[in-house]
């Protein structure tokens, strides 16, 4: 569904110059629900700006459904972000209009792409997201946690092939955090959606499959979950501060690079400039500082 290839993107002013994505590659296939996370800075915002087509990439390569973004022009891609991707916000002031109810927030992108029985999809919409009774409510009368489901119905609304989500607990509960990411698992599940979510917050990870972690603007690491841990976690409605919930995978792109995780260079003590000898052993291969 979606294939990065060595993006670069560049943020330039007269005095400054921001290396925010350094030849990151990406592959996300159809129906993956996928969190990204990293810390303020990585680049994963900037990675879910271009996927989205909210802003274009410097350098690389970027294909979404099969479609080459980067000969799109900006017709091509305000068309293609309405039709293709859902987006949902971490501030909610620019997933909601205050004034409408949440039945009516829903039916907003609808009305813009004049969409039939808008009324019932908006109803079917909050009846996923568990808000069928809230549909009459204003922003001031839905919690944060409802609030932001709203949005993911809002984001859903013309049928998106991927819905992306930048940092969505990011203001909620560790509680509500569990209920919002149970929405993610659900829809993923029912409507088959390709799913991306980025955030800081490692708690998500043990809600999800796979997980990117992103530093300085490239692919450190994957995680791939070792057993399904959802149900239990439902049963006692908390995370897991600590579990052994996946393995942890260094990632060779394209050109032959290998990011090792910022958490084992510490453990290293290896340093920016510092250097580790790769040797082959009866068990695969061994990094390791002399």
């Amino acid at each position: 569904m979606i294939e990065c290839e060595n993006l670069v993107k560049i943020f330039k002013t007269k005095e400054l110059e921001v290396v925010a994505l350094q030849g990151l590659d990406l592959v996300v296939e159809e129906g993956e629900l996928t969190a990204i996370i990293g810390k303020s800075g990585s680049g994963k915002s900037t990675l879910l700006n271009i996927i989205s087509g909210l802003d274009r990439p410097s350098a690389g390569k970027i294909s979404v459904d099969g479609k080459d973004l980067l000969k799109f022009n900006d017709r091509q891609l305000k068309i293609y972000n309405r039709e293709t991707i859902g987006f949902v916000w971490q501030n909610n002031a620019r997933n909601l209009i205050p004034y409408l109810t949440a039945r009516q927030n829903v039916e907003v992108p609808m009305l813009i792409t004049n969409k039939r029985r808008r009324k019932e999809k908006a109803m079917e919409l909050l009846n996923a997201v568990g808000l069928t009774k809230r549909h009459e409510s204003r922003l001031r009368e839905l919690s944060g946690g409802e609030q932001q489901r709203v949005a993911i119905a809002i984001a859903l609304a013309n049928n998106p092939k991927i819905l992306l989500a930048d940092e969505p607990t990011g203001s909620v509960d560790s509680k509500t955090t569990f209920k919002i990411m149970e929405v993610f698992n659900n829809l993923n599940s029912t409507l088959k959606v390709t799913i991306i979510i980025v955030t800081h917050d490692m708690k998500i990870s043990r809600m999800v499959k796979r997980v990117v972690a992103i530093s300085d603007g490239m692919i450190g690491s994957e995680m791939v979950i070792k057993q399904d841990y959802s149900k239990k976690l439902s049963e006692i409605g908390v995370y897991e501060e600590k579990s052994e919930t996946h393995d942890e995978y260094a990632v060779v792109d394209k050109k032959g690079r290998i990011k090792i995780p910022e958490d084992i260079l510490s453990y290293m003590s290896v340093n920016s400039g510092g250097k580790l000898k790769v040797k082959k052993s009866d068990e695969g291969f061994l990094i390791y500082r002399e």
